[in-house]
Parts: structure tokens; sequence; C-alpha cells
């Protein structure tokens, strides 16, 4: 080993870390929020349908780890992994300044920018980090240790710095925030960028490959990638023409059938080695299945697991001021007994649907205005400054313009009923991506000698919190003093559990396998087994939450969620470094960079899913629903615990 990378331990790993801190800080950060933003009605999100917003999650997260199985390859062929790194992250940053600009054009923009930034980023950097090290070095685990922590810190705190800025500042606020942590990793990568030449390589020719054995661009081109865009273009087209009202959405449909050629092409994959690599190559594959199934449960935490949060979890809890927020009407629809409801004064009830949709969405025109001012003429109005941002205010200003709406001129402003792909109807907002507001109002009312801000509602929504309380309980409901609200944590900040419990649990989980390997030997192929064991364990937790919580009825409390974090964390931490040992372990060398991109397809695939199990997770009981994901669950385990034999068989043959 030369001197130059024996001093790059230490020092490239620093800079190493520190990028990947904000990178995941800013993923992550917009990742906590994404569904909710996506479904918000409220407090002025793109008010989706819950089926739409998680087909949206879905789709990305299986992009995202889509795009660096060929973001892997480009960097290798053509740019090296610095530059990768660089780009992507550039590409990144510009995502998630385009999600800041209001509209759903912008918002699709960003997330497409993410998926191909992301792609060069990811993978590379990760790279990056096992150059620093000749092979055999003993410091290889430990640099990787090191590194992963910088991965959860930065999800760790991503729940909390998006909680407190959409609390103070808005949704969009928190893509901007993000933006600017991905511009402070790519800052201190060209800050370390020398430091880092000991990482990168240069890019290797085709030819070179080709002559080592090793899938080609062009193979990986021809044999993976274009077939899966052929047939899954042409899935959606065949899908949306003559079937397009399927439970199974065209787009998800597409999808799922343009992964046939992949999973095609690893199936065969064996058959075309040499004789002596077929054992582990075909061992590889029931480590596929468990990790694209294990995946599809833990990234239910921005799903469903953020849509129990929010919609199942009693939230009116403790916590500092910066991560709570005005529990708004939605909330107390099965809020328990001893939750204070609003004075019915906070509410401005109105007969359309629409209106209501259009005040969540902070968008109303000037007659839908007029029409709220004449039918109640004792409300006033608070003007803001037509361009006023969140930002521009503090204090009691702050707090009325959290409740404010953008006022457009007549006609800017349309109301579109429809229905989503499951058939639900669902009200959208949409105003030109360039017609801007003329003014921004807080609709303002006057009781017991207090001015405060208003929110309109329908008259559903208004029944939903009072209507049936004195019958249910035998007296009225506690309301609380005009113009105050219950207070609740952010949803997304119990996401934060699994990057805390990573950290908490890790040193843990390996002395405890240290100590059995001193008494029993205990199998790599076997810890994915007793992974998948932990993971049907937390859903089968989650459906006795669903019992406690009457089919939804009530409110359960947030342990349910601390458990359920706990549990799939320790599977995590058996699943997910062992997969990628194992990819490692079976897999010729010549073949590494081909089977770990198999392992990211696998995820991509469990990941579609887990948007998929989201966006029908209403369309069940909750006990129904997560005992339907514990039998999958269950039925995986079961698999491997079958395949057990072969599987150490193929280890030890290979090891």
């Amino acid at each position: 080993m030369s001197d130059k990378k024996i001093l790059g331990h230490p020092v490239g790993l620093f800079w190493l870390f520190f990028i990947e801190m904000w990178e995941r800080l800013a993923f992550y950060t917009m990742l906590n929020v994404l569904l909710l933003y996506a479904k918000d009605f409220e407090r002025g999100g793109l008010a989706l349908s819950a089926g739409e917003a998680n087909e949206i999650y879905g789709f990305y997260l299986a992009f995202v780890y889509f795009t660096p199985f060929p973001g892997g390859i480009i960097a290798d062929r053509f740019l090296g992994y610095r530059k990768s790194v660089f780009i992507g992250g550039l590409i990144m940053a510009a995502g998630l300044f385009s999600m800041s600009i209001p509209g759903t054009n912008f918002f699709f923009a960003g997330l497409i920018l993410l998926v191909l930034g992301n792609g060069l980023f990811k993978p590379n950097i990760s790279v990056m980090v096992g150059n620093l090290y000749e092979a055999g070095d003993p410091k290889r685990d430990s640099g990787f240790n090191i590194f992963y922590m910088g991965i959860n810190i930065g999800a760790f705190l991503a729940s909390f710095l998006s909680s407190g800025i959409r609390n103070s500042y808005g949704w969009l606020m928190v893509f901007r925030t993000a933006g600017v942590g991905l511009i402070l990793g790519v800052l201190i990568l060209v800050a370390g960028w020398k430091v880092l030449a000991a990482a990168d390589r240069q890019p290797k020719k085709e030819e070179d490959e080709g002559a080592k054995g090793e899938a080609g661009f062009g193979e990986v081109l021809g044999k993976i990638l274009a077939p899966a865009l052929v047939v899954g273009v042409l899935t959606y087209v065949l899908a949306n023409k003559f079937i397009p009202d399927f439970a199974v959405t065209p787009a998800t449909m597409g999808f799922i059938v343009g992964m046939i050629p992949v999973f095609v092409f690893f199936i065969r994959l064996p058959n075309t080695a040499q004789e002596h690599e077929r054992q582990g190559l075909w061992a590889l594959l029931p480590i596929y299945v468990a990790g694209g199934t294990f995946f599809m449960v833990l990234h239910l935490n921005g799903s469903a697991m953020t849509q129990w949060a929010e919609d199942s979890t009693a939230r009116d809890i403790p916590a500092p001021a910066a991560f709570q927020q005005d529990a708004l009407p939605s909330y107390y629809g099965n809020a328990s007994e001893d939750v204070p409801r609003p004075d019915p004064n906070n509410l401005v009830v109105v007969d359309e649907p629409g209106v209501a949709r259009m005040f969540g969405q902070k968008r109303l025109d000037e007659k839908t205005l007029g029409a709220l001012t004449e039918r109640y003429p004792e409300l006033e109005l608070h003007e803001f400054e037509p361009g006023a941002q969140a930002t521009d205010f503090t204090g009691e200003d702050a707090t009325l313009f959290q409740f404010s709406t953008a006022v457009y001129a007549d006609g800017s402003v349309e109301v579109v009923e429809e229905k989503d792909a499951h058939g639900v109807p669902t009200f959208s907002v949409k105003v030109a991506e360039r017609e801007l507001p003329k003014r921004r109002v807080t609709l303002m009312r006057s009781a017991d000698g207090a001015s405060f801000p208003t929110y309109v509602v329908t008259q559903d929504s208004f029944d939903g919190i009072y209507a049936g309380y004195e019958e249910t309980y035998g007296h009225p409901p506690e309301t609380l003093p005009p113009g105050k609200w219950v207070q609740t944590i952010n949803p997304e900040l119990f996401q934060s559990l699994n990057a805390l419990f990573v950290v908490a649990f890790t040193p843990l989980i390996v002395l405890l396998f240290g100590f059995l390997a001193s008494r029993t030997k205990i199998t790599t192929a076997k810890k994915v087994f007793y992974g998948l064991l932990l993971t049907t364990a937390s859903l089968l937790l989650m459906a006795l939450a669903g019992l406690a919580s009457d089919g939804g009825a009530v409110r359960v409390s947030g342990m349910w969620l601390v458990g359920f974090y706990a549990i799939i964390t320790a599977g995590e931490l058996l699943i997910s470094p062992m997969g990628l040992s194992l990819v490692t372990k079976l897999t010729p060398k010549r073949l590494v960079g081909l089977a770990m991109g198999g392992w990211f397809l696998a995820t991509a695939f469990g990941n579609k899913f887990s948007g998929f199990f989201g966006g029908i997770m209403n369309m069940m009981t909750p006990v129904t629903f997560f005992l339907v994901l514990a039998a999958i669950a269950g039925a995986v385990a079961v698999f491997i615990r079958v395949l057990l034999p072969r599987l150490d068989e193929a280890i030890e043959k290979v090891s």
C-alpha cells in the first residue's frame, strides 16, 4: 500500500463522511414529507388522493434504487467517481429547488432530477470509501461502519429538520432547505477534491472490461435496461388503453411487467456462467427475494407507516414547540374522549367541498373570497403582501401567515373533481403555473374579546369534530378557547426511530452474535432468516395495533410505532449487511458489479410495492392489511428456511 493511501484513510474518510451526511440529511428531509405533502389538503399541499400519493412515493423509491445500477456503470466507463458524485449532487440539488416552486409540474420535474442525480451519486460515493483501502486491509470494515454512521446521523436529524421547517415556514421551505444541504455536501466534495483523488480512478474502456469477462455497458444496456424499458412502456400503453380501471394502475403494471426481462436475465445468469460459479449464482436468487421483501416492508416507513402515524396515532403528546403543529379538523374524527375540541368559532362552514379544498390548498379566487365574506359578514381580512413568505414573519404574524391563503383573479383557480385509480373521488385545485396571486389574506373572527384566524371546512368535517360526541361519551366535549388548537407532534418524526435504533442496536447485535458464535455456528444465511422472522413479527405487532384501534376508529398510542421500528430495525441489521455480504461471497469477482446491481434492482422492486400497499391500505381494515403483509414476509422466511442447507453449502463452497 502506498503512503498516499495510508494517509488517505482518516483524511479521505473524513471528507466522505460529511459529504454523505449532508446528502442523506437532504434526501431524508425531503423523503420524510414526500407522501404527506403530496396528499395534504389542509396546509397547502398538493391534495392528491392517498392512492396517487403512495404511487408517486413507490415509483420514486423504486427508481432511486434502480438508477444506481446504470449510474455505477457510467462512472466506471465514462466519468470516474468524483465527477459522478459532483454532477449527481448538483442534479439532485436542482431537483429539490424545483420541488420548492409551487405547482405539480415543478414537483414532478424535481422528482425526476432527484432520481437521475441519485443514480450518479449514491453508488459511487460508496465505492470511493472502499477505494481508500487496499484489498484485504482490515481497516476497510471500520471505514464502512463510520461511513454508515454518517448515513444514519443524517437520516435521524432529517425528521426533526423537516418537522421544524415545515411547521414554521411551510412545505416548500423544506425542499429549499434540503437543496441547501445538498449544495453544502457538493462544496465539501470540491474542498476535498485533491484529497479524494486516491479514492477515484480513471474510467475504464469497454474493451478492457470485456477482456476480463466482466459485463460491459453494452451488454447491460442490451440485455437488461433496454428490454425492461420497452416491455414496461408497451405494457403501460396497452393497460392504459384496454384496462384503465383495473385495481392495479397502468403505470404500476408497466413497472411490474417491465421488470420481467430483468428477472429472466438474472435467472438465466447461472446457466451462462462457468461450472464452478453456478452454485453460488443460483444461491444468490433467494437472497434477492429476501432483500426485496424486506425493503418492501422497511420502506413502508414513508408510506403506510406515516399514514398510520398521521391518521391512527394519538400525537397530542408533549414535545418542543418547534416539532408541534396545530391539529386541524381531520385530526379530531377519531381522537379520544380526553382530547379537547377546537372552539366552533375557529371554523367557517361551507356547503361546497371544492371551496374547502381551495382554502386547504391556500388558493382562493376573488369571487369565492367575496362569497365567504358575504355569507359571514363578521369575518375580517388580515392582508399580507402578495409576495410575502413565511420566513418574513415571527411571533403572532407568523401564526397568522400559517392560516393565510393566496387570492387570485377570478377565473384563475379551477376546482376539478376526479376519481383516482381506485375510484376514490378527489378534488384538485389548479392554477396556471405562471399565474401570480393578487394578494394574501387570513380570515379573522372575534370572540370573547380576542381576534383569531379561522379555518374553512365542509359541514361533514364540522360534524366529524362534534357530532355524536355527547351520545358516545354522555357529556359534551371540552373545547379550547377561541383561536386555540390542540398541539400535536408531526407524523414524520416517527421515521427518525429507524435511524436511532440502527445506531443503538448495531453494537448490541454485534455483541449478541459474537456471544452466540462462541457456542454455536450461525451462518450468514441463517441471519437473513432471523431477519425475516423479525420483519414478520413487526407486522404482527402492528396487526395488534390495528385491533386496538378498532379498525381505525380510535387513535392509539405511538408506542406501537416505537415497537414496530425497534423490531424491524433489528431485522434490518441482520438482512441488509448480510445480503450485501452474500452478494460479494456468492458471486465470482468478474460479476460482482452486476450481482450488486441485481441487489439494487430487487430493492427497487420491493420499494415499488411499498407505495402500492400504502395506496391500498385504506381499502382494508388495519388488522387485515398488516396480516397480509405478515403472511408475505412469513412465507419468504419459510422459503429461506427450506433452502438454508443449500445456501449454507453454497457459501461454504465459495468461501
